[in-house]
């Protein structure tokens, strides 16, 4: 029937708007610091829906989530770990753990989530003994992000880091300026086509700036 047909073609232009407008914040949120990308959501709180969306879409074709990775190894240590969720989402870790999570993004999916910039988020120093960044470094400001991280985790933490494997150019240059950044590499799971699965633990405070090879491409999604 033509109204059936002119449902259907609706819901396709929509679906198709949806895919250019998180093209577009994706594209955003990597080359834009974390600051602007928090004062982007302020100022637009349904593009993080959007964003969420498809993202959370994006990683339906995969395989596998690497946060299931990182859920299976936090429930194999002991759950009195404190952990920092930076790039939280929707606290999917959170939920899924018996640990005490602090939850961090640039917007509340959930209530539990604390709203701040990655490189700046509420926390006393060395407090915490896990910190995560699920498929979330992201924003030019790389280097602050992870100092930030290190401030935060204890000394001999784990930082647990998962990013698109299209993403590293050399994984061995980004690991050396990691290990410049006070994180010694104590595992990398390169076994997925999709994604990188690298485990950290912290040594000691970042050695002074700049650091060279701790560059990740973004992640540009192409119209399908």
């Amino acid at each position: 029937a033509p109204g059936n047909r002119s449902v259907a073609l609706r819901a396709r232009m929509e679906e198709r708007l949806l895919g250019a407008r998180f093209r577009y914040i994706n594209q955003q949120l990597y080359t834009s610091s974390s600051r602007e990308a928090v004062r982007l959501f302020r100022e637009d709180p349904q593009a993080f829906e959007i964003y969420h969306r498809g993202f959370t879409r994006q990683l339906l074709r995969w395989p596998e989530n690497p946060l299931d990775r990182i859920i299976r190894y936090l429930r194999q240590r002991p759950a009195s770990l404190v952990v920092a969720d930076f790039g939280c989402g929707d606290c999917k870790l959170a939920a899924s753990v018996k640990n005490k999570v602090h939850c961090f993004d640039l917007v509340p999916l959930s209530p539990r989530v604390t709203v701040c910039d990655m490189a700046q988020v509420p926390l006393a120093a060395e407090s915490v003994d896990v910190a995560v960044f699920c498929l979330a470094l992201m924003g030019t400001n790389l280097q602050e992000i992870l100092e930030e991280a290190n401030r935060v985790l204890k000394p001999g933490g784990t930082l647990m880091v998962a990013e698109v494997a299209s993403r590293f150019e050399d994984v061995r240059a980004f690991l050396s300026a990691m290990a410049q950044l006070g994180f010694r590499s104590v595992s990398k799971d390169l076994s997925s086509t999709f994604f990188v699965l690298l485990e950290f633990a912290k040594t000691g405070p970042p050695r002074p700036r700049p650091v060279p090879g701790l560059r990740l491409l973004p992640c540009l999604y192409k119209r399908r």
